[in-house]
């Protein structure tokens, strides 16, 4: 079993920077690739970013340039740096641990972008 969780949410103002963290228990290990989704009120869940046990990355668009996805395996624990944070980034962002068919979920970090 998989369990994660994340934390670093909150409200910050326009322009602002916000870290989640994401920490992994369980049978879960390296080789798993991690992402960050999003869902806004009345939207569909998004991806934002995800990093695989080869380091590499994938981010939206409408974050590229402003966030920064990491991990550190030895922790087993998944970042989301946030920087230059636009009100359109308010939403729910959840971490995602993904191998093969298997997939998790945590539970949720509100993150809300307003002055």
């Amino acid at each position: 079993q998989v369990h994660l969780v994340e934390s670093g949410g909150g409200l910050v103002q326009p322009g602002g920077s916000l870290r989640l963290s994401c920490v992994a228990s369980g049978s879960i290990s390296s080789i798993w690739t991690m992402g960050w989704y999003r869902q806004a009120p009345g939207n569909q869940r998004e991806l934002v970013a995800l990093i695989r046990f080869s380091g590499s990355t994938n981010y939206a668009d409408s974050v590229k340039g402003r966030f920064t996805i990491s991990r550190d395996n030895a922790k087993n624990t998944v970042f989301l740096q946030m920087n230059s944070l636009k009100p359109e980034d308010t939403a729910v962002y959840y971490c995602n641990a993904k191998l093969g068919s298997l997939e998790r979920w945590g539970q949720g970090a509100l993150v809300t972008v307003s002055s």
